[in-house]
């Protein structure tokens, strides 16, 4: 029986893109942009482009809206929490191995001094 996709099943292929890591960088720096203004920063045909955009908005991480004729892409920041909360045992993991190793190599260097 396949597994039912999660919204953070979606959010980590949507992240797993380069092209799509750089979108959400840009719209966190930016602010909402319009898609031609996205689209200017990659060399790639617009059709590809819609659809690592298209993939971004059915994982919950842009929203676009209309203005007149152009299409506002917006960042949703709220939908990384679930990635955010997968990732944060790891985070935990890491700084425990790191504050252990800082410990040790404090200990040696008392020893060498």
């Amino acid at each position: 029986m396949p597994a039912v996709e999660t919204d953070a099943d979606r959010a980590f292929a949507a992240l797993a893109s380069p092209v799509r890591r750089e979108v959400l960088r840009l719209l966190r720096e930016h602010g909402p942009q319009p898609v031609t203004e996205l689209a200017s920063h990659f060399a790639m045909a617009r059709p590809s482009f819609s659809e690592h955009l298209r993939v971004l908005r059915e994982a919950g991480l842009v929203s676009e809206t209309r203005a007149g004729r152009q299409r506002l892409y917006r960042l949703e920041a709220a939908a990384l929490y679930e990635v955010q909360e997968w990732l944060h045992p790891f985070e935990r993991f890491w700084r425990e191995k790191l504050t252990g190793l800082r410990d040790l190599l404090d200990t040696w260097d008392d020893d060498q001094s």
